[in-house]
């Protein structure tokens, strides 16, 4: 079975936005990072994707091009009531207002031996750390100081968590880290 692995992008001092909410700055050539052999690996390997509400919002509904087209499951209260476009054979969209306990082990049996990545939102991955979901965390660093914004760690229960580096990616504009949660 694979791994349920986290991660997001976060500028240097560990926010994921600045203080507007906007992204642009962690993501200054993003059609790069889509090609690049650390992106093009992950996509590979991962089997379905669990992703919270906010992050589903951000594209508006339109999963057209995106870069993982594997089942989706959107963790929501309510599902939105206008259709996705871009949903196909291999991507395919659910939402699940069960908790993140349903959304994994759904994203799990549909990933099959492949890994369950956890996109985007810092509070899907929240709860997946203090559940206890989580096998790998993979951050990738901009050096950027942002100095505000929503931060992808927030203090939880289970601190200290103990991680094991597991492998570190260099490219020119970001640095990407992988670690294993050790149980």
């Amino acid at each position: 079975m694979g791994k349920v692995i986290i991660g997001a992008t976060m500028s240097l001092d560990g926010f994921m936005n600045d203080r507007n909410g906007d992204i642009s700055r962690l993501y200054p050539d993003f059609e790069a990072l889509r090609r690049s052999e650390m992106l093009q690996e992950e996509i590979r390997t991962t089997g379905a994707v669990v992703m919270g509400r906010r992050s589903y919002n951000m594209g508006e509904g339109d999963l057209t091009g995106y870069e993982y087209q594997v089942p989706i499951f959107v963790l929501t209260h309510t599902a939105p009531e206008k259709e996705a476009i871009g949903v196909n054979d291999q991507l395919t969209l659910t939402f699940v207002n069960a908790g993140i306990e349903s959304a994994i082990e759904q994203a799990k049996a549909a990933a099959g031996d492949k890994h369950v990545t956890v996109v985007g939102g810092a509070d899907t991955a929240q709860q997946c750390l203090r559940a206890g979901l989580v096998d790998e965390i993979h951050i990738g660093v901009v050096p950027i100081l942002l100095g505000a914004g929503l931060r992808f760690f927030e203090p939880l229960e289970q601190w200290p968590l103990e991680l094991e580096r597991i492998r570190v990616f260099e490219s020119p504009g970001r640095t990407d880290l992988w670690f294993r949660v050790v149980k």
